[in-house]
């Protein structure tokens, strides 16, 4: 086992990785309070607020029509491809066949298929613009990796390389953030979570925001440790910046800060997964978790568990290559975060000195394009696992999906057609054209009948039809046999593809329209008395097997 400094330190211990500072005895200024203009109502103004607000406004067009810029794009492509495939199509009448089936039963079908120009074509065009992603994703990541550009890329590995050979920065020791609000419900079973983990964490930290319920003295009941915010209006990324600025000038080079909520809980091995690869990789500057979701929510529940499990598959079959640094749970080495606060404002969005941009509505998502801007190297091992919550309702999953999706567009919009973006471009411009495509799909299912006045059976469409639903299943086969069998169903996934396309949609008339968004707070039942937070915690982790 690796890590054998990475022992359960007091709370007010001075142990490597405790950053030499009690955040619980010290409060911390609130940024929402610093000096600075004063507007009509009295209020202080920060003047580096003033400063991030004006750097977002002078993005230009492109902050504000960036989800137009995505749907124009993908509404082209598509309307070349419709066109061309309208050019090359066999022209003429339906030749309608009859077959008796089943003791007399008439089945219509049609037996025609696309000019194989077509076929050949289309085959040929997604191969392409799958290798040119594939291409242009190596290239970009090759290049952070070599660049020796100390002034913008700070955490190229070839940079962090040279300066860390020969320097030992002591054992790795972790530290974990978990920003709270109002989450006595579900916080027991995350530090119980933690405490089980070998190597068990050198300190737990739970940033109590705002906080009305029993949070504090649940957190202190499990051995934590507790800081309380002062007058952060910044949610989530407000609460960590506070604790950061406290935590990070005390920390080394090998000393990791994870972040994760209050509603999640770490797979058996997470950490000691975590802790090796940053032992054996100098240059690696975060990790991310690979998410699975909790047990319960009837098929909503079972619809958002299959989601993430083809995510996670997908994030293991590019290698660990992470899209996003999960919220639910990351780890960053010191030396990132404190290059990140340091970079905002100049090669950054955001406020200088902040670690995760207050503007922005998905801070991780956000936090992480930072990290790869500058050049740092991340990954997402199979071994870091956890199980986080799960939207209960149709209304909660709106909110959050909207917010996600805005806060996505948002992004691209504040770091542009920067090379390191390009994939993630070329993500929402998938998620652009697949909106189309699935559109098209039930567009067609209802004209067709209506057209012809009675049902047509299409056989090639059938054939590509089974082998989409075969992948489907396959792809979610790890989540048990309920996720099979809704994959087998098609239906009901295809409906939930449609709500999500939705959102989609209103996230671009949102940010097109300056519309305020809005957040988000699932509130947890408390556990009843007679059950411990011990068996809640195997229960979820359940998910995982």
């Amino acid at each position: 086992m690796i890590g054998s400094a990475a022992r359960p330190a007091a709370p007010d211990s001075d142990t490597p990785g405790s950053g030499k500072t009690d955040l619980c005895t010290e409060s911390v200024p609130a940024p929402d309070t610093a000096v600075g203009r004063v507007d009509p109502g009295g209020s202080a103004i920060n003047a580096d607020e003033l400063r991030a607000t004006k750097r977002r406004h002078a993005s230009g067009w492109l902050g504000r029509y960036i989800g137009l810029v995505i749907a124009g794009i993908a509404i082209s492509g598509a309307l070349v491809l419709w066109f061309v495939a309208s050019a090359r199509s066999p022209s003429g009448r339906q030749s309608l066949r009859s077959r008796a089936v089943f003791a007399g039963w008439h089945v219509i079908y049609d037996n025609r298929v696309p000019a194989l120009t077509v076929v050949l074509g289309a085959v040929g065009l997604g191969a392409i613009f799958a290798a040119a992603a594939a291409l242009v994703e190596r290239v970009v990541l090759d290049r952070s990796r070599r660049s020796t550009d100390a002034a913008r890329k700070l955490l190229a590995p070839k940079l962090v390389m040279a300066e860390t050979r020969g320097v030992f920065g002591g054992p790795v020791t972790v530290t974990v953030l978990i920003p709270a609000h109002n989450e006595a419900a579900s916080i027991g079973s995350t530090l119980d979570s933690l405490r089980a983990q070998q190597p068990a964490p050198n300190r737990i930290i739970v940033v109590a925001d705002n906080c009305t319920d029993t949070t504090e003295s649940v957190a202190r009941a499990h051995g934590a440790e507790v800081f309380v915010t002062q007058g952060n209006t910044h949610k989530k990324a407000g609460a960590l910046n506070q604790a950061l600025r406290r935590l990070l000038d005390g920390l080394g080079d090998n000393d990791v800060v994870m972040c994760m909520d209050a509603d999640t809980v770490l797979d058996d091995g997470f950490l000691a997964a975590g802790v090796r690869r940053f032992t054996n990789d100098r240059a690696l500057m975060a990790i991310g978790g690979l998410f699975y979701g909790e047990k319960g929510h009837g098929l909503l529940g079972q619809l958002q568990r299959n989601e993430y499990i083809r995510y996670s598959r997908e994030i293991r079959r590019r290698r660990g290559r992470v899209f996003v640094l999960t919220g639910t749970a990351s780890m960053f080495r010191a030396r990132a975060l404190r290059s990140v606060a340091a970079s905002r404002g100049d090669l950054l969005p955001g406020i200088h000195g902040d670690v995760y941009d207050t503007v922005a509505l998905t801070e991780d998502n956000e936090l992480t394009l930072a990290i790869k801007s500058l050049g740092g190297l991340m990954a997402s091992p199979d071994r870091c696992r956890v199980v986080t919550e799960l939207m209960p309702t149709w209304r909660n999953l709106w909110t959050q999906r909207l917010r996600w999706q805005r806060g996505a567009l948002e992004n691209l919009g504040a770091y542009g057609p920067a090379p390191t973006m390009l994939r993630y471009w070329a993500q929402q411009l998938g998620i652009g054209y697949s909106v189309i495509a699935l559109a098209s799909f039930w567009l067609l299912m209802i004209i067709t009948p209506l057209a012809t006045g009675q049902w047509v059976w299409f056989p090639f469409w059938l054939t590509l039809g089974s082998l989409f639903v075969i992948d489907r299943v396959v792809s979610a086969w790890s989540g048990g046999w309920k996720a099979r069998l809704l994959a087998a169903l098609l239906i009901p996934e295809l409906l939930y593809d449609v709500y999500l396309d939705v959102i989609y949609v209103k996230g671009i008339f949102d940010i097109t329209f300056a519309r305020n968004a809005t957040w988000g707070h699932v509130a947890h039942a408390a556990p009843p008395a007679h059950e411990t937070d011990r068996p809640q915690q195997q229960e979820i982790a359940g998910a995982l097997q």
